[in-house]
């Protein structure tokens, strides 16, 4: 599997990157299929996040996705599966701990979000709330290594 694009989230002010997919989850439950289309290797999801944590609460505020339709592919946006929060949508769905990697990079892998940073800020959510945060060290970069979570190589496919 080909290194994914990260979902984005704000938090204290500061735009991360978010390997994580707190929408599979919401997804998964909604009973109809959406037919979400991969635009690349790089996005097998068919969509990319932008999530935000405001006042210790998780909440979905942008959406750019691909859906699959009889005339072709369609860009969708937040509003196409939450029509009633077009502008944000807390997340109550999802429970778990979210990974935003930061720093330099100590390991590209070529799949999924497994490459690894100097530092991984988790934040463990319960049912949409902030439950707690913590910074884990993995190790120190080469100075000239690259900084933030970024694709390094992405094989794409063309649209129908």
């Amino acid at each position: 599997m080909t290194a994914q694009i990260s979902e984005k989230l704000i938090y204290k002010g500061e735009e991360l990157s978010l390997c994580d997919d707190p929408l599979h989850y919401y997804l998964q439950t909604i009973g109809k299929e959406l037919k979400l289309q991969a635009p690349s290797t790089a996005l097998w999801r068919g969509y990319v996040g932008t999530w935000t944590i405001e006042d210790g609460r998780l909440y979905l505020v942008k959406l750019k996705g691909f859906k699959e339709t009889a005339s072709g592919t369609t860009e969708i946006e937040l509003g196409d599966i939450f029509p009633e929060y077009p502008d944000g949508v807390f997340a109550h769905w999802y429970t778990g701990e979210l990974r935003c990697p930061m720093g330099g990079l100590l390991e590209y892998v070529h799949g999924g979000y497994a490459s690894r940073y100097e530092m991984d800020l988790f934040l463990k959510i319960d049912k949409g709330i902030l439950v707690s945060d913590r910074i884990v060290n993995n190790g120190h970069a080469e100075p000239d290594a690259p900084q933030g979570y970024r694709i390094n190589a992405m094989t794409t496919f063309g649209r129908r």
